[in-house]
């Protein structure tokens, strides 16, 4: 039974990442023996155990899914430890997985501790830096990411201020059923944005959407500027437009 002072442990990368006096007892998500993957006819389920390396290799089909993945940029170690579902729960500007799953209309389940479940989509679930829509006891069960979207053109751009550095913009393009676009900004602001089109957007039209981000959406820290960030979501983005338009 869940009690104040319990906290799920999937990989534990993000978990064991900072000190955490508040916790007085782990209950272990792998020991649950849910499969990394399930393929449904609509799409798949990633459980929320499945770790990078996992989620890498056995979709690594879809280029847009190991793009994301190599963005988590860390050792073989982590590589083979971190979790799906620990990268969106540590709710990290920079988390790749949140990325993924918010650009391919992902959609979260949880399931709270008396075994009731509720579905939120990835780019609701996180937010703000550090912050998600779990409730006390609720824990992240898996991503369902539909086949359409695994299946769509992509677009893909990622920015860092050094070669091996923690993303600071990352933005993903996606061709959507009749000829529309979607958009997704992440790791340079504090949750995802994902703006949608029914048709190819022009310039100007893009430029104005990602006016609506107001400034101080974009994350201030070690690894980029606002300013600077938002100058990088502004030219991806445009990058991405023309990309495909082609």
């Amino acid at each position: 039974m869940w009690r104040p002072g319990d906290a799920w442990l999937g990989g534990g990368t993000a978990l064991f990442g900072e000190p955490r006096p508040g916790i007085s007892r782990l209950l272990d998500l792998p020991s649950a023996g849910w499969p990394a993957l399930t393929a449904r006819d609509d799409g798949v389920e990633i459980a929320a155990t499945c770790t990078i390396a996992e989620l890498a290799t056995l979709l690594d089909r879809y280029a847009i899914v190991r793009q994301c993945c190599e963005a988590l940029l860390a050792s073989f170690k982590i590589w083979n430890v971190a979790t799906v579902g620990g990268n969106l729960c540590a709710a990290l500007p920079a988390g790749p997985m949140i990325s993924l799953g918010s650009a391919l209309d992902g959609v979260c389940t949880l399931i709270g501790p008396a075994g009731e479940q509720r579905q939120v989509p990835v780019a609701e679930f996180v937010t703000g830096e550090g912050r998600t829509v779990l409730r006390d006891g609720e824990l992240l069960r898996s991503i369902f990411l539909p086949g359409a979207a695994l299946a769509a053109r992509t677009s893909y751009r990622r920015g860092s201020l050094h070669r091996y550095g923690r993303s600071a913009v990352l933005l993903i393009g996606r061709t959507a059923p009749g000829g529309g676009r979607t958009l997704t900004v992440t790791a340079a602001t504090r949750r995802p944005w994902v703006f949608r089109f029914a048709e190819p957007p022009r310039a100007e039209r893009l430029q104005a959407a990602l006016a609506t981000i107001p400034p101080a959406e974009y994350v201030d820290d070690v690894h980029g500027r606002p300013a600077w960030r938002a100058h990088l979501t502004r030219h991806y983005a445009e990058q991405i437009r023309t990309e495909l338009s082609v």
